[in-house]
């Protein structure tokens, strides 16, 4: 029997959704044609924001292996994300909060934590109604105050754990007003062997669409190449969308140049027009224009960076990619990232780091590989190659510092060693009662008071920052003393937190508790990372002119 929704809603607020769902197969770029759209259509001033659907039974991506999920991203309000949260932050620049990702786990655990409090009043709690009246509270909620909310769906079309969330799409297309809701369907269109673009595999994703009672307004091809006039011809026809509907997504060689392309096909004003938003849209030539000039820089230089880590997989440090990126195209410089897989440490990989102009050391969780990232640390500390460690790679730096200038042998995190007699990093206090792994670290945005003339305050302009923390374990008090006493400087700190480290003697040696990575945006780099790169920069004209 139906049942009123669960909070009253008005659809005469106007606001806009695009629903984007994706067929054929997983990891074909519907997040990055999302934020794409919405790069465009903030581009035209309008208010964007964006949903991420994950249809995953976890709560959060807290607990995932990155080998699984890719890097767990932080939001400053301490979620536990998805990537591509990452991308619609650095894409629309913009802060969201944990409320922009909705996750299986959570909307069921909040479903089932009513009916136990008996706010069902004695109903029988059920898929449809409740399940899909919660995921589109969310939804609406996420998209107050805006004028367009992205709402993009994971996983493939017809996967069953997708299909309440299609469900309650449905539902909100037929609740919504006539003009306000787009549906945007991102399909894989493969080449065959003689060369030829195939459609077949997008018209079976469409027409799964369609028997959940779905019908897309426009098609996203995700193909080598740009679609040839008669693909596109074929899609639409079979796939009852206008052949103008139907849009290219080619690969490019950086995910910044994506708005770009789906620019040049048009796809931004097909969507104002559809939506209604064309009359209010900026005239071009009013609009933003600095994303375009920012990603169609041509680099002048160019510098190598090791980044030494135990994930031979790009999506595990995406963020650190990303922040290299932003921090080379500050500099008009080209940051070559080579792998170091800190777990092995082989010849060619040694060979890496010491041809590196500067060196990496991200975060991470366990002992894997942190033998070869103390060797990093060291490498880069006693060469005077600049380092940036980040989190546990701040840790590891500081279990350097023990063992090879304060003579504290054995030292090490109580992560790795329990047993270690020099625990110079240590569980966080508050974190010894704490049973559950996920949501319990400490998490999100934070500020750390820097001291004057030092290197992070050269870095970050002044004596504070707020950036993103996860982590569980911290530097030890008791040892704070010593290796201060010893030449290591604790430049920044939260109270009693040991926040930022540093060197004095060295080009560039600075540790981060936090993770700098999550705040970085083209156009708007984060400091340490601009910092690595001008002193890897100084680096390579030191060595040009010897």
């Amino acid at each position: 029997m139906p049942t009123e929704p669960e909070t009253d809603y008005d659809p005469s607020l106007g606001r806009k959704f695009i629903f984007v769902t994706g067929g054929v197969m997983s990891g074909l770029g519907k997040g990055i044609t999302a934020a794409s759209t919405g790069r465009l259509l903030k581009n035209a001033g309008f208010d964007v924001t964006a949903v991420k659907i994950d249809p995953y039974l976890n709560v959060d991506a807290g607990t995932m292996n990155p080998y699984q999920h890719g890097e767990v991203y932080v939001l400053k309000d301490g979620g536990e994300v998805d990537l591509d949260l990452g991308n619609y932050e650095r894409f629309l620049d913009i802060d969201m909060t944990f409320d922009h990702n909705v996750t299986t786990g959570k909307t069921y655990k909040h479903v089932i934590e009513k009916e136990r409090a008996g706010d069902y009043l004695g109903k029988t709690v059920q898929i449809i109604p409740h399940i899909t009246d919660d995921i589109k509270r969310r939804v609406r909620e996420a998209a107050e105050g805006t004028d367009v909310c992205i709402v993009e769906v994971g996983g493939t079309v017809g996967d069953i754990e997708g299909m309440p969330y299609l469900e309650a799409l449905r539902q909100f297309a037929h609740e919504e007003r006539e003009g306000d809701i787009l549906f945007t369907h991102v399909t894989l269109v493969p080449y065959s062997k003689n060369g030829e673009q195939k459609t077949k595999p997008t018209q079976h994703s469409v027409k799964e669409l369609r028997s959940i009672g779905l019908q897309p307004d426009l098609v996203v091809g995700r193909c080598d190449d740009r679609l040839e006039p008669h693909t596109k011809e074929k899609i639409a026809l079979f796939c009852d969308v206008p052949t103008e509907a139907v849009f290219s997504n080619p690969d490019v060689e950086d995910i910044y140049q994506v708005p770009l392309m789906v620019e040049e096909e048009g796809l931004d004003e097909y969507v104002m027009e559809r939506l209604g938003l064309a009359g209010e849209a900026l005239p071009e030539s009013e609009r933003e224009n600095e994303w375009r000039e920012l990603v169609t820089q041509t680099a002048d230089r160019e510098i190598d960076v090791a980044l030494v880590g135990k994930y031979a997989l790009e999506d595990a440090y995406l963020s650190i990619h990303e922040a290299l990126k932003h921090a080379g195209l500050e500099r008009n410089v080209e940051v070559n990232v080579q792998w170091v897989d800190s777990d092995e440490m082989a010849a060619a990989h040694k060979e890496r780091l010491h041809g590196a102009d500067g060196v990496v050391v991200p975060g991470g969780f366990g002992s894997r590989g942190t033998r070869g990232k103390i060797e990093a640390v060291r490498y880069a500390r006693e060469e005077g190659v600049p380092f940036l460690g980040l989190c546990l790679g701040f840790q590891m730096a500081v279990v350097d510092y023990a063992r090879h200038v304060c003579e504290l042998e054995g030292a090490h995190s109580t992560e790795i060693d329990p047993d270690t007699v020099h625990p110079v990093i240590d569980l966080l206090p508050e974190q010894y009662e704490t049973a559950d792994m996920g949501g319990t670290m400490r998490l999100g945005a934070h500020d750390t008071e820097i001291e004057a003339d030092t290197l992070a305050s050269d870095v970050y302009g002044g004596t504070v920052c707020t950036e993103r923390h996860r982590h569980r374990y911290e530097v030890n008090p008791e040892y704070i003393a010593e290796l201060e006493s010893e030449g290591l400087r604790f430049s920044g700190r939260a109270e009693n937190r040991m926040e930022i480290l540093e060197l004095d003697d060295h080009p560039y040696f600075l540790g981060t508790q936090f993770h700098p990575e999550f705040r970085s945006r083209p156009g708007r780099a984060s400091p340490p990372f601009v910092g690595l790169v001008d002193a890897a920069l100084e680096r390579t004209a030191r060595e040009v002119e010897v």
